[in-house]
């Protein structure tokens, strides 16, 4: 999954920090406070919002998911670049607060898994009922949606050619960053690439995950 796509990248680029994220969900199986999440409570995650602690937050299913603020200034101090794993409400927050973020949409290996998953993920928190999983389905399929607000769109099929691809945005990102000329590193710019082709292949990846959930397909781009 993700946290073992982050691992791999983290041992093949440098300087690169990864958020732990703050949350008011109970622990599972054996995670521990620090390494998966930061736990706390919801009395504690609302004493951060209201301290303006937080670089982004969301309620996800009754629980709050979060970024302390004092993650990225902490990564900025020393130099490093910071990666977060945060859904699409996150993301847009981000976006607003730091404009110059790169954001890339991560989807798993097929349809059939992103389904299964979010169904075995309602029924392992003891979830079963319909109403439940059509909900997470409903959510699944409002993300999947947002994807043309990304930047990139990656799948994590194979995991030493999704970490190449990660890899290589890193490299790109940071080379465009520190203004260096791309051609002379065998990077291709952004902009000399034809948008519509672009549009076209981030759609054909991500069509079948949308009919998974049961998204109508359009090849329209979004407006708004």
């Amino acid at each position: 999954g993700k946290s073992t796509l982050v691992q791999e990248l983290r041992s093949v680029e440098r300087n690169l920090d990864f958020s732990i994220s703050y949350t008011t969900r109970a622990p599972r199986g054996s995670a521990e406070n620090g390494r998966e999440y930061h736990f706390v409570s919801h009395e504690q995650f609302e004493k951060m919002i209201a301290g303006d602690e937080l670089l982004e937050y969301a309620e996800v299913f009754g629980n709050y998911y979060g970024t302390a603020r004092s993650t990225l200034r902490d990564s900025f101090a020393n130099g490093r670049d910071l990666l977060l794993d945060i859904d699409v409400q996150g993301a847009e927050q981000v976006r607003r607060r730091v404009p110059e973020a790169i954001s890339i949409f991560i989807l798993p290996p097929t349809p059939e898994i992103l389904k299964m998953r979010l169904t075995n993920r309602s029924r392992a928190e003891g979830k079963v009922d319909d109403a439940v999983i059509e909900r997470r389905l409903a959510e699944a399929r409002q993300e999947i949606g947002n994807y043309r607000k990304y930047k990139y769109v990656l799948v994590n099929d194979v995991l030493p050619r999704a970490v190449d691809e990660l890899s290589a945005i890193v490299k790109a990102e940071r080379y465009l960053h520190e203004g260096d000329d791309l051609s002379r590193k065998g990077v291709q710019k952004e902009t000399d690439v034809d948008p519509a082709w672009h549009e076209s292949l981030a759609a054909a990846r991500v069509r079948p995950y949308r009919e998974a959930v049961g998204v109508p397909f359009s090849s329209q781009p979004a407006h708004g």
